[in-house]
């Protein structure tokens, strides 16, 4: 069992307030949307270069040991932080559980355009489908599963081009899954950029695992030359893909393909603006509330 407080405060507070529950020996901490599941929802993604971007209103969630005094925690809490009210603290008894064996009951198998099927490591894919291309992911590492729209915009857009022999660059790797897709689709040698070392890390392990590591070099972003490749795909977010759209021309040869995604309805106008400067034949996606925009490098 663990001891589980729970508040929501501001976005200016949470710093302050995180570090004070560390101080009063907090085994973790998470922070999710104050507004998650309502209309007001906002995603977070893949965060820019040097960005760590919050919601404005915070849930936070710290675990502590079960046998932690909640009256003596309180106590340390108010001193460290006058500002809060007893009211605002939530306690409750959670049990202990293999967290990652459980989201991997939820992870099931999963399969983008003809032939791409991303499949967990506790499932074994099929034999009778010799054209079916599989990336396996370790959930306890993957940043990014194929489960969210953009992810999936992206695995479908690679899944329908001609891949063999091509360099690709993957800007926001995450986990890898696009790179590692990719790989398996055909491609000669993936870039995977992240500004995130934890997210080099699992794009690593996660192509060593499907054994396309040899193929897949990582980099952060600083530290790439913007070399121009065959294919070019970024999920990111939509403000870092305006800013950064003059870069992506750069790294893309004349006439590559290319994606981006991580771009909510209504935020696809002004990008397309932006790209048509160096891209023709745009085109826009649409999955649930996400978009993506693609086409190919003015020649």
């Amino acid at each position: 069992m663990w001891l589980e407080l729970s508040l929501t405060l501001r976005a200016s507070d949470q710093e302050r307030t995180e570090l004070a529950l560390e101080d009063a020996g907090a085994l973790a901490v998470t922070l999710l949307d104050a507004d998650a599941d309502t209309p007001n929802e906002r995603a977070i993604l893949e965060p820019g270069v040097g960005e760590t971007p919050l919601w404005g209103e915070i849930a936070l969630s710290a675990l502590f040991d079960a046998d932690t005094d909640r009256a003596g925690l309180l106590q340390v809490l108010l001193d460290l932080l006058p500002e809060l009210e007893p009211a605002q603290l939530r306690f409750r008894e959670i049990a202990d559980q293999d967290w990652t064996r459980v989201w991997m009951e939820d992870f099931k198998p999963m399969r983008f355009g003809r032939r791409l099927w991303i499949y967990p490591w506790n499932i074994e894919p099929p034999t009778d489908e010799p054209d079916a291309v599989i990336v396996r992911l370790d959930p306890g590492l993957a940043f990014g599963t194929g489960t969210h729209p953009t992810t999936a915009l992206c695995l479908e857009w690679l899944d329908g081009l001609e891949l063999a022999g091509k360099q690709l660059i993957d800007f926001g790797c995450g986990s890898g899954v696009l790179a590692l897709a990719a790989l398996k689709l055909g491609a000669a040698q993936v870039i995977g950029i992240d500004n995130d070392p934890q997210a080099l890390q699992a794009s690593h392990d996660n192509a060593e695992r499907n054994a396309v590591a040899d193929r897949l070099d990582l980099c952060a972003p600083e530290d790439f030359t913007d070399a121009p490749a065959d294919v070019f795909v970024a999920n990111i977010l939509a403000g870092p893909l305006a800013q950064l759209a003059p870069r992506f021309a750069r790294c893309c040869k004349p006439g590559a393909p290319f994606a981006i995604s991580g771009i909510l309805r209504g935020q696809h106008e002004e990008l397309l603006t932006i790209y048509a400067q160096w891209f023709e034949q745009l085109q826009v996606s649409q999955r649930e509330d996400w978009l993506r925009i693609d086409g190919r490098r003015r020649v």
